[in-house]
């Protein structure tokens, strides 16, 4: 047996996931039973998008590089509105919406994203503003958000935070990697403090 296989042999038997397979996956944390669950996720969500069309919400999760969709995202709406690519972004709005099935039709620029999972903080529906944690409440789930380009010179947003988005709970790196963008949340507290609770969204938990 070579030492290829024999890892791969001891890694299914510790339960990890084998280090061959991970260079071919999106960056994850996931022991190796969870990571089939999210592998055959990911394999369903790419079969429709070829199959069927583009998905109205899309799974970011299940994205080997998810920061290249969201720029193909305001590309597509700068040739489609002649904006200059180099003053275009995009921001985001959380909607009230839990369930991917309840949207019905995909946006005509932008789109609506699902599986974006809250620390250091969670999302007072009520209210739609970050709020603190409940005791022993450590990562929520959001609602579904939209992702809209825009041209930055007509960006006015107030009482928001820049929250930064990770692919893991790991969050980024020394090297630098591991961000994917940031997320305009709403909120009624100063910034400063929720970047002392350290308030981040990940795509992938435990």
């Amino acid at each position: 047996m070579s030492g290829q296989l024999d890892d791969l042999s001891n890694s299914l038997f510790n339960g990890f996931v084998p280090a061959g397979w991970k260079v071919k996956a999106p960056q994850t944390l996931k022991q190796l039973v969870n990571w089939i669950d999210h592998f055959l996720h990911r394999h369903k969500q790419y079969n429709d998008w070829e199959q069927v069309e583009e998905p109205k919400v899309m799974w970011l999760s299940g994205l080997h590089t998810p920061e290249s969709y969201l720029t193909a995202l305001v590309q597509s709406a700068c040739r489609a509105k002649g904006w200059p690519l180099d003053k275009s972004i995009m921001y985001t709005v959380v909607t009230k919406e839990r369930n991917p099935a309840a949207i019905k039709k995909k946006l005509d620029f932008g789109c609506y994203i699902q599986g974006l999972y809250l620390e250091g903080a969670r999302w007072n529906a009520e209210r739609e503003v970050l709020d603190y944690q409940k005791p022993k409440e450590l990562i929520e789930e959001m609602p579904l958000l939209q992702i809209i380009p825009v041209e930055a010179n007509k960006l006015k947003l107030r009482n928001t935070i820049a929250t930064p988005v990770y692919v893991t709970q790991d969050r980024r790196n020394a090297m630098g990697k591991g961000g994917v963008f940031d997320a305009d949340l709403k909120t009624d507290r100063h910034n400063s403090h929720w970047i002392l609770q350290g308030v981040a969204l990940v795509l992938n938990t435990d």
